[in-house]
């Protein structure tokens, strides 16, 4: 039981750490909360100009789901621990980027480390996420979309792929968290004036 929960925890503090405001930072642009979007994800870095701190924000929010994700496998198979600690690690490193402890709780909508955490849970139901949000964006530029879509798709796949009662609402909690942080867009795409990605 203590194992499993400092695998959660540790998973909470990776999923805490905003690479958007960490690259901005060392990059020497803007803290992406201050314009935009005001989120500290990598579609509104990439509103700063630089398309290479875009690209490693992306990069550092997906690998920190993955990295939580088989930290917890890594541990539990190691040391011991309960199987549902790797879902949960799943979902506290999701929570983390959300709500970090590091940034006054203040994170970003959770797209690029959800992905991550959908990978490191099983590949198919990643992989049907992914293509869902690229064939969506592709077709509209509109990311919130494709996110959206993505959330959707992924749940829909979780079962199947998955065939657990605990891992499919783990996916089902991120999704709805997910779609939460995205009212503002779905306000705007109901009323046609969300943003497009040129």
């Amino acid at each position: 039981m203590l194992a499993s929960v400092i695998v959660v925890v540790i998973a909470y503090l990776i999923g805490s750490a905003s690479f958007a405001v960490i690259v901005s930072a060392m990059s020497g642009l803007p803290d992406p909360r201050s314009y935009g979007s005001g989120n500290p994800g990598a579609t509104n870095v990439l509103r700063s100009g630089s398309k290479a701190a875009a690209a490693i924000t992306l990069a550092g929010d997906v690998l920190k789901g993955v990295v939580a994700v088989w930290l917890a496998k890594l541990a539990t198979s190691h040391f011991g621990g309960e199987a549902a600690a790797v879902p949960l690690a799943g979902l506290a490193a999701f929570l983390g980027h959300l709500y970090p402890v590091f940034f006054h709780f203040q994170g970003g909508k959770g797209v690029a480390t959800a992905g991550g955490i959908l990978f490191a849970f099983s590949v198919p139901v990643g992989l049907t996420a992914m293509v869902t949000w690229a064939a969506v964006f592709a077709f509209t530029r509109i990311s919130s979309l494709g996110a959206l879509s993505a959330a959707v798709a992924a749940a829909l796949a979780a079962w199947h792929f998955l065939g657990s009662v605990l891992y499919t609402k783990v996916i089902l909690v991120m999704v709805v968290l997910l779609v939460w942080r995205h009212r503002a867009n779905i306000r705007k795409l109901l009323s046609g004036t969300e943003g497009k990605v040129v």
